[in-house]
């Protein structure tokens, strides 16, 4: 069963993560959270994310507390486009966007096609453009192969959702996807359990918020812990008396970078 998506926003203003919004200001995980957002700037600029699935995994990990730069995709003011380093999305990059069948929740894939580019698996190997494409980043968590899956856009899935269902209809040509004008086809890099533009659609460019660049703090938690909307006192104890034991010291401060598909 492909896992939900999802990115726990934890950031401070307006979105602060559930993992920290109610634990109390005293202990050390939330004064280190805390001084980052400090040093680094306001929701404007970067916001705090918390990873709370297994999608994207081995580049990020559930409980990966992610910083997300949300000015790199942002629209290019006539002045500040020869100031700042506005782009848009590449093929490669890990990019947080808000869910296209429900925009209050974020999500984090890769982008994997820009408009115009031809996809389509095979074997569950990425042919993007007619080249088989090597792929670093990726895991498969299975051996066998799933019809609609590993050879997408073939066989389609019964349980697709109607937006999936409009794009094979739509932007399949000979057995290709082709990503139209305005959109981004994502996927997770645990490619077997993932659900994403395979089964729910394209990503409009608009939704996209901006890109994870560091890793600023990874707890070793359950998704039923980083999804929960009301932080149980579980987790809050568990954070607290296993906080240096359970911490991925070796992630800490860990740049995420994106990975050039050609």
């Amino acid at each position: 069963m492909e896992t939900q998506e999802q990115v726990k926003p934890a950031g401070w203003t307006g979105r602060f993560a559930e993992l920290t919004r109610d634990v109390h200001r005293g202990f050390i995980a939330e004064w280190t959270v805390t001084i980052i957002l400090l040093l680094f700037a306001t929701t404007t600029l970067v916001q705090a994310f918390v990873i709370p699935s297994a999608s994207m995994e081995d580049t990020l990990l559930i409980g990966d507390h992610v910083l997300v730069d949300k000015l790199v995709y942002a629209p290019a003011g006539p002045i500040s486009k020869h100031l700042l380093p506005y782009r848009e999305p590449r093929r490669g990059d890990i990019i947080v966007f808000r869910y296209p069948l429900n925009i209050q929740e974020d999500y984090v894939k890769r982008a994997i096609g820009i408009p115009g580019d031809h996809i389509r698996l095979q074997n569950k190997q990425l042919i993007l453009n007619g080249h088989p494409v090597y792929e670093p980043y990726v895991i498969h968590a299975t051996s066998y192969i799933d019809t609609y899956r590993d050879n997408f856009p073939s066989s389609p899935n019964p349980g697709l959702r109607p937006r999936a269902m409009e794009m094979l209809e739509n932007d399949v040509v000979n057995g290709e996807l082709v990503v139209p004008p305005g959109n981004i086809f994502a996927m997770g890099d645990n490619r077997d359990d993932s659900d994403d533009s395979r089964y729910w659609g394209l990503v409009p460019r608009e939704n996209i918020v901006g890109t994870p660049t560091i890793i600023y703090w990874s707890f070793e938690a359950s998704t039923q812990d980083l999804t929960n909307p009301n932080i149980g006192l579980d987790h809050i104890v568990d954070v607290v008396a296993h906080f240096f034991t359970k911490t991925r010291w070796n992630r800490t401060f860990k740049l995420v970078r994106g990975y050039p598909l050609k």
